[in-house]
């Protein structure tokens, strides 16, 4: 499946010849070698988002790129990042520099994730193995939604390093028996996400056709047939190669289809999930467990006294509460409060400039979602790698300019924050 447009300046996966307690081997990032043509266009990740735009009927594109009201907290976690400044070191001798990171024990070749991306399959053609498919050659972490459209099975054949997000209801014999299932299909990293007790106000799904159940209106059947390419290569091949698309990890057995109104009456009980479920999860759970979708520094106490191995500080990409802080802000606090625990963040995060100032105020790992989307509808497999390849010479590059050999270099007096922009 790999081919031109899946070569990569990072080496394969070698799976035969790991031993189980596994590291992988980082690599150092170079030019981009023999980029494809359709590929040479996309110089930043903000690339693939315009030209996504283009491709995707209007309501598929809103539903990613759109946040909840007046969308404050998507616009302020980009903001966040533009009110930081770089201050570099020079004459370092940064020849020889690696971005390579260390998570719960297993070294990636850059400090950069996947995160969990519901309803991918519906933006591009089986997009969770897509997604999947890339994290595993590029050597990054991926995260799976629980409200994919593939089975958690399925894509942990594909990537067996993949994490599992679950959304969970606050009714602990469900809660036992999906943790069961993904601990019988091998994944060891579970992400709890607490900051979904119920769906956000997101509006401009209303305006702009989408719906969940979908509804095949007037509206969105014109829409369609307007973006061919979309309808034919991700609804035609989905629907042709393996019937109605199910949301098949929201519980322990399949979910209902995706055009059915069971969907909603699997979202029950969500405002019932509290700390105490956590605790009970930590006792069943046996791998690693975070907690994603924090924000309050007393939260991330609790989830290290319950024996959390780490949190993701996310606002839901500005899809939950609105005016939500940006992530980014709440680091430096956070970091205080997490003593051993792994501390992610995602959020707003773009371009290199953007993961260093993250790792600089604390955060041990980055996770994006929505440009890897974008980049999976344009090309799959071969277009999230292209992304991540971008951003991870970004990164290449700015660790040099800053004066930096390693990402452990890194420290809060090398951000500074801007004063009084106009």
């Amino acid at each position: 499946m790999m081919g031109e447009a899946g070569q990569s300046i990072i080496p394969p996966v070698d799976d035969a010849n790991r031993p189980e307690a596994e590291v992988i081997q980082a690599a150092v990032p170079m030019a981009s070698p023999n980029v494809p043509r359709r590929f040479r266009d996309y110089l930043a990740l903000d690339d693939f988002e315009r030209a996504a735009h283009r491709y995707l009927p209007r309501m598929i594109y809103s539903y990613v790129a759109g946040a909840v009201e007046t969308g404050a907290g998507l616009r302020e976690a980009r903001q966040a990042y533009a009110d930081l400044a770089l201050v570099p070191r020079t004459l370092m001798d940064v020849a020889g520099r690696t971005q390579a990171r260390e998570l719960f024990g297993r070294q990636y070749n850059s400090p950069v994730g996947i995160a969990p991306l519901g309803g991918a399959a519906m933006v591009a053609y089986r997009a969770d193995i897509a997604l999947a498919l890339a994290a595993r050659s590029a050597q990054v972490p991926m995260i799976l939604s629980a409200s994919s459209l593939i089975k958690l099975e399925d894509v942990y054949r594909e990537n067996p390093h993949t994490w599992f997000q679950a959304y969970l209801a606050g009714h602990q014999p469900r809660i036992d028996a999906m943790i069961d299932r993904v601990a019988a299909a091998g994944f060891d990293t579970l992400v709890v996400t607490a900051d979904t007790p119920v769906p956000g106000n997101r509006e401009n799904n209303v305006r702009n056709g989408f719906s969940m159940p979908l509804r095949v209106t007037p509206r969105v059947a014109l829409d369609s047939v307007l973006h061919p390419r979309w309808l034919f290569g991700t609804v035609g091949r989905t629907f042709m190669n393996h019937g109605v698309p199910h949301f098949e990890n929201m519980d322990s057995t399949q979910g209902p289809p995706m055009l059915s109104r069971d969907f909603v009456r699997n979202m029950n009980s969500r405002d019932q999930l509290a700390w105490s479920h956590v605790e009970a999860i930590r006792r069943r759970w046996k791998g690693k467990l975070v907690i994603k979708g924090l924000l309050a520094a007393s939260d991330v106490r609790t989830a290290r006294q319950l024996g959390a191995d780490g949190v993701i500080i996310s606002n839901h990409g500005g899809r939950q509460l609105d005016c939500a802080q940006a992530p980014i802000r709440a680091l430096p606090e956070i970091r205080a409060e997490a003593e051993g625990m792994a501390v992610m963040i995602d959020g707003g995060i773009r371009r290199g400039t953007d993961v260093l100032k993250a790792l600089a105020l604390g955060a041990d790992f980055v996770f994006l979602g929505r440009p890897f989307l974008y980049a999976a509808s344009l090309g799959g497999s071969d277009g999230v790698q292209h992304a991540i390849r971008l951003l991870s010479e970004e990164i290449h590059r700015d660790m040099a300019l800053m004066g930096l050999r390693t990402l452990d270099e890194l420290t809060p007096d090398m951000v500074r924050h801007i004063q009084n922009r106009a």
